[in-house]
């Protein structure tokens, strides 16, 4: 298969990349996934990485709080259950996002919402806080960042690949492999492919702020930059 041919001819290729001037790229990427203790605390726990601007201020709080409550998981959990009810409820996303609603009305809203709902007290504090503070519309990127953090702390590294059919069980085998000898053992590779038909062929992998792009529409876009210098004789 053409994707199979092309992992194959660009896996010596990724493995020279990331490993290359004594894997300081690696070490970058790394950086961001230092393993922590499985079950942390009191002073012990610490965020896994650090995140700017306020939504990662948020997330990070909110990593804090959960893994001294010894439930990460759970409250990892529920914030992408409010994510998706918001993605599956208009009257609710619209809700979050109209700061008109006075601040009391928010915080009382969003309490009586998810009285019921089996949450954890973390998770139903953070939300009103969010209420209280204007930046439930910002739940969405706040929970990505909190995930960031949660796979950060687990040792988990998220790779994506895109290509236009799918990766080949074999061939994906041989991508985490290839992963797993450079980022290191203790590392857990959580491989998931995209079909993406703008790429043209080939395929793209992207983990952490690591873009490796062998698609034929970036060859084609070199070649075509190449062909458009002025000849020298």
């Amino acid at each position: 298969m053409a994707a199979a041919r092309h992992l194959r001819s660009g896996l010596p290729l990724l493995r020279a990349h990331l490993a290359s001037s004594e894997s300081a790229a690696v070490a970058q990427v790394s950086r961001g996934f230092a393993s922590q203790p499985a079950k942390p605390t009191g002073k012990d726990i610490k965020v896994p990485e650090a995140l700017y601007g306020g939504t990662g201020n948020y997330a990070s709080a909110l990593f804090l709080t959960a893994a001294r409550a010894n439930s990460l998981d759970k409250i990892e959990s529920e914030i992408k259950t409010v994510v998706e009810a918001s993605k599956k409820s208009p009257l609710f996303s619209q809700f979050i996002k109209d700061l008109s609603v006075p601040k009391g009305t928010r915080v009382k809203a969003v309490t009586e919402i998810f009285a019921d709902t089996g949450f954890s007290d973390v998770t139903k504090n953070f939300l009103a806080v969010l209420a209280d503070n204007g930046r439930l519309k910002y739940i969405e990127r706040i929970a990505e960042r909190f995930v960031d953090l949660t796979m950060a702390h687990k040792g988990e590294v998220k790779v994506v690949v895109r290509t236009v059919i799918p990766l080949p069980e074999k061939e994906e085998k041989e991508l985490k492999d290839t992963l797993q000898d450079i980022l290191g053992k203790n590392k857990t590779i959580l491989v998931e492919q995209k079909i993406d038909y703008s790429i043209m062929g080939g395929l793209v992998i992207e983990f952490g702020q690591k873009v490796f792009d062998m698609s034929i529409r970036t060859r084609a876009k070199q070649m075509e930059a190449f062909l458009r210098q002025p000849l020298e004789f």
